[in-house]
């Protein structure tokens, strides 16, 4: 049988943490976990001005998100997105996103967003609504896994907080949201912020 992929989009980041921490702990291994979170509080500039990703920033900061571990941060990637700035990857969608967005112009790597997540199994609605969360400051986890470990893994990830796709969709669009736009422009850490406020941990959580 064919793996299937689990998505959970966290308004928090410390969420995602937690919840990455109890999907190693079930057995799934840290290569089957993926990590897209909103670059601006995780990429700092280092003291050359490189603007490498450093766990300096602000907030949670890299370190918080993928909860210290070295070896999540192997295939760690910082890229610019159109309609979302800087997003941190790490795992297989990592490297996904980087082979999308090779030798490809900027919204190469729009496309390899959306594409990465309704390849692997995602309906596009839904992919549509993680990318405006993550757009919004939110943090993905995308999880490969069989099928019999799937019940499993997407009650980890909502008992964690994750959010209802289904519900936070509508809640966009009763705001006059469609679906992600690469054209719109990117979030400032104080409308993050906002976001934040607004929504809270479990607003939508099933």
């Amino acid at each position: 049988m064919s793996r299937v992929t689990i998505t959970g989009l966290f308004d928090n980041p410390e969420d995602a943490a937690d919840a990455r921490r109890d999907i190693e702990a079930f057995g799934i291994s840290r290569n089957d976990i993926g990590l897209l979170a909103h670059g601006s509080e995780h990429a700092a500039r280092d003291d050359d001005g490189s603007g490498a990703a450093s766990g300096a920033g602000t907030g949670a900061g890299i370190g918080t998100v993928l909860g210290g571990g070295a070896g999540l941060l192997t295939g760690l990637g910082v890229m610019a997105i159109p309609g979302v700035g800087p997003i941190v990857a790490a795992g297989w969608l990592a490297a996904t996103l980087a082979g999308a967005a090779a030798g490809a112009v900027a919204g190469g790597a729009t496309g390899g967003l959306i594409g990465a997540m309704t390849d692997s199994g995602v309906d596009e609605d839904s992919a549509h609504v993680y990318a405006e969360g993550v757009r919004r400051g939110g943090t993905l986890l995308t999880v490969q896994v069989e099928p019999d470990q799937a019940a499993q893994v997407e009650e980890i990830l909502l008992e964690n907080g994750a959010v209802d796709a289904a519900a936070r969709g509508e809640a966009y669009r009763s705001s006059g949201w469609t679906r992600y736009d690469p054209a719109a422009p990117a979030y400032t850490p104080d409308e993050i912020a906002r976001e934040r406020d607004l929504y809270g941990r479990g607003d939508t959580r099933v």
